[in-house]
């Protein structure tokens, strides 16, 4: 390893230890020569040089930007790949926060990579390459960086889209001097990683020509990888491929994903309630936060969101600190930057006082139905101050991470979404072009329920959308129609007969709502305590338990890992 050292420091360095070598032997030989000669023509010989000097400099610096401009800048086979120094890296399975089951996964990874020696005694082998899956920003760059980082080993960063050009065998050649120099990385610290990033560019399932060619390219960039990635060229290299993506894995060609070559999969899921509170806790550290800020509300407000979606939320809540000049961020700083990102940024319209009562109403009726009604939901707020494209919102949230909702969730959300029509219509007898998205979202989850679900009233099951139109008799499409507008009515008839029963506390809250233009959760539940009813709490503590991995990760607290030198 010694001497793999050795040959990979000298294929890396020999062109600066040439021209150091250079220049020194065409200093020191020119003057140890010219010692020897008479004053004059000593002088001589030094002034024509130094009246070349510039000239010289000129040709040197012509020759040299074309060789940087064929290699770097319009060379066909130009291959700008980042290669990260472990040095430059530096993350830690600490530093990768949530995801505990895809943690456990990696860290076996970890493992056979440090473990090498034992399992090339046993007869085994490490794996070939390692798929992650996931949504975007879920940290599968991160972790894939922790790997290499906790095992000690070279990591080249890359991704699909540098393989794709015009010229058919570029990819192919790029895909080969990537490979090239892993392996070289390999022999010297015993193993390599490389890291694909948006690997279904590179991966798709192969196509036929069509009569111009196209997909040849795509074609033999995917087959020199897994030329590559069967290790036919060196079987001793242990090289490490580690994809990710954001797509569904069906998209990649079945070569690419059958053992032997992506031999593990490692799914990356948003975070649930626990890790996203451990996640605002992990980002809150950098900054500087009040200490008095409720975590487990905001992950709780946060449900559904990203790891790099919640440090995107603490970015913008400093900003908002600093733009009101204050030192320390705050919830409500960090519940405003969670509204800026959602709901966009406020604007006040200049409205009549009609338009403004009826939006009140509009929203208040949305706020009563949805907290009253809906099982699941937690209303953070309700405002009547415009935002992108709407005069008003109410905004909540899923009480819990629910991925399959039944019927009577489902029948909630088509309430909850006809409350502010059934509030207008209660109060001013007429309705406005604001239900219009309302409508939208009610009859599509209406539509859903009689013509997908079998959740309608008349019995019919199957999910009639996968059969084409035409195959559809006109009475069967009838009656899924009826059915559908009767889910909607029945919804409106309920919803009305809600808010006139509770027409005070509507009326309350429309002037509130004029008199504030927002109210926050508090102030939401405050007056719902004033008419007796009772406050929803939200579901911070035996959730967040139930969430917990029965497993904790074990991971060392220091482990050992070699330095490396700058992959440039």
């Amino acid at each position: 390893m010694f001497w793999a050292k050795i040959r990979l420091f000298w294929q890396r360095w020999w062109v600066p230890i040439v021209i150091v070598i250079g220049l020194t032997v065409s200093v020191v030989i020119p003057i140890w020569y010219m010692s020897g000669m008479e004053e004059s023509v000593r002088r001589y010989i030094v002034g024509i040089n130094v009246a070349q000097l510039p000239w010289g400099i000129l040709q040197t610096l012509v020759f040299v930007s074309f060789l940087y401009l064929l290699q770097y800048g319009g060379g066909f086979a130009a291959f700008k790949k980042s290669k990260i120094d472990m040095a430059m890296v530096q993350v830690r399975f600490s530093d990768v926060v949530g995801n505990e089951e895809a943690k456990r996964e990696a860290w076996e990874v970890v493992q056979l990579l440090k473990d090498r020696a034992m399992l090339k005694r046993v007869g085994g082998k490490i794996l070939h390459g390692l798929l992650m899956v996931g949504p975007p920003g879920c940290g599968k760059t991160m972790l894939a960086k922790a790997i290499a980082t906790e095992a000690g080993v070279p990591f080249l960063s890359t991704s699909g889209s540098e393989f794709v050009e015009i010229f058919v065998g570029v990819g192919a050649a790029r895909v080969r001097k990537l490979f090239r120099q892993a392996r070289q990385y390999a022999k010297a610290y015993g193993a390599c990683i490389i890291f694909i990033d948006e690997i279904e560019v590179l991966g798709r399932t192969r196509v036929v020509y069509d009569a111009f060619g196209g997909g040849q390219e795509g074609n033999s960039t995917l087959n020199q990888l897994l030329v590559e990635m069967d290790g036919v060229t060196d079987t001793d290299a242990q090289v490490v491929v580690i994809g990710a993506m954001n797509m569904a894995e069906q998209v990649l060609d079945p070569a690419l994903t059958r053992p032997g070559r992506f031999d593990r999969k490692i799914r990356i899921s948003l975070p649930n309630l626990q890790e996203r509170r451990q996640i605002f806790e992990y980002y809150a550290q950098k900054m500087k936060v009040d200490p008095a800020v409720d975590m487990a509300r905001l992950a709780r407000k946060a449900i559904m969101k990203s790891p790099a979606q919640i440090e995107n939320i603490l970015k913008e809540s400093a900003l908002i600190a600093a733009r009101d000049r204050r030192e320390v961020v705050t919830f409500k700083d960090l519940s405003a930057a969670i509204e800026r990102i959602e709901l966009g940024v406020a604007h006040r319209l200049s409205m009549t006082a009609k338009e403004r009562q009826m939006t009140a109403y509009h929203e208040a009726g949305h706020l009563i139905v949805t907290y009253l009604c809906h099982p699941l939901h937690d209303v953070f707020k309700a405002s009547i101050i415009e935002r992108g494209d709407v005069l008003g919102v109410v905004h909540y949230t899923p009480r819990e991470e629910i991925h399959s909702y039944d019927v009577d969730s489902i029948f909630a959300s088509i309430k909850s979404a006809l409350g502010g029509y059934a509030a207008e219509r209660l109060k001013f007898k007429t309705s406005t072009q604001g239900v219009s998205s309302d409508f939208s979202a009610a009859m599509t989850q209406a539509h859903e329920m009689v013509w997908r679900l079998g959740m309608g009233e008349s019995g019919l099951v199957g999910d009639f959308t996968k059969i084409p139109q035409h195959q559809l008799s006109e009475d069967l499409k009838k009656k899924l129609n009826e059915e559908t507008q009767k889910l909607l009515l029945r919804a409106i008839q309920e919803v009305s007969q809600l808010l006139k029963t509770e027409e005070i506390i509507l009326d309350r809250f429309a002037a509130e709502l004029l008199k504030r233009e927002e109210l926050d959760y508090d102030e939401i539940e405050a007056i719902f305590a004033e008419y007796g009813r009772p406050a929803r709490s939200l579901a911070t503590g035996p959730l967040a338990d139930s969430l917990t991995s029965p497993d904790p990760l074990p991971i060392p607290a220091n482990p050992s890992s070699a330095r490396l030198p700058p992959l440039s």
